[in-house]
């Protein structure tokens, strides 16, 4: 597998950023990272930032220049782009563009000696968060382990749902803004209406933590919240009375059926 450490990028918009970001602020051993001008305003300024990071002429000298290239392209762009270029057997090609089968993307990399699927999350900047990975090679796994943690998959079909999973993100932030536009209805000031609700959910963000006893177990941490006869056991009530988590269920099953559908 890649004799070069340098990682190489190809497509650096806000997701490849926060991962540079994560693998070289604030650390002794920051990789030499290679991108490509494809997004050039976050390249420029990654490199402005971070000693060890560099922007190439143009796609092909990224992967001429690297061991391992993330390709973190739109959908509709992956076949043109890899297509384009030259990778070698030494190759490890690590995607993170979504809804793209390995299959597709091993052929488009052909001669690539390993190609990899990889679903971040912007939080890999601050080093949080977790990374799926599909097949769990251990260059992969180490590589994000730098950015966060990591859930290594090894079947394709639990990785597409687990992207799926990941674009609820969106949703929960609009759960979040009807709750304070509704405390806005109420007489409370927009700002601290806001303020309130980031406060209230920030503050129990620590039990979704995974400690040393595993993952948090959910429908407990919902049934030890809703107390008997409480508000928050209304409220709960209300919404799966109207059908919200149904609706949750098909919205997710709709995006997976997008992110496997053939390209």
């Amino acid at each position: 597998m890649p004799t070069d450490p340098t990682y190489g990028v190809i497509g650096v918009g806000a997701l490849a950023a926060a991962i540079v970001t994560g693998l070289c602020e604030g650390v002794e051993d920051a990789p030499q990272v290679l991108l490509s001008p494809r997004g050039r305003a976050h390249a420029e300024a990654l490199a402005a930032r971070f000693p060890t990071v560099r922007v190439a002429a143009d796609n092909q000298a990224v992967v001429d220049g690297a061991g391992t290239v993330l390709v973190a392209v739109l959908p509709q762009q992956a076949e043109a782009v890899l297509g384009d270029l030259t990778f070698g057997t030494h190759h490890l090609v690590v995607s993170l563009v979504a809804g793209v089968p390995l299959a597709d993307l091993a052929r488009w990399a052909t001669p690539a000696g390993e190609v990899v699927r990889a679903n971040p999350l912007p939080s890999a900047a601050a080093r949080e968060g977790m990374t799926t990975v599909h097949p769990p090679v251990p260059a992969v796994t180490d590589l994000f382990a730098r950015v966060g943690r990591v859930l290594p998959v090894a079947e394709e079909t639990a990785y597409d749902a687990l992207s799926a999973a990941s674009a609820t993100v969106a949703a929960h932030y609009a759960y979040l803004d009807a709750i304070a536009g509704w405390l806005a209805t109420q007489g409370v000031d927009g700002p601290e209406a806001r303020g309130y609700v980031a406060a209230v959910f920030s503050g129990v963000a620590d039990t979704l933590r995974t400690g040393d006893g595993g993952p948090p177990d959910l429908a407990g941490l919902t049934a030890e919240v809703a107390t008997p006869g409480g508000l928050n056991e209304q409220l709960t009530a209300d919404l799966r009375a109207a059908g919200v988590y149904d609706a949750v269920d098909r919205a997710l099953s709709a995006v997976l059926a997008r992110t496997v559908a053939p390209n």
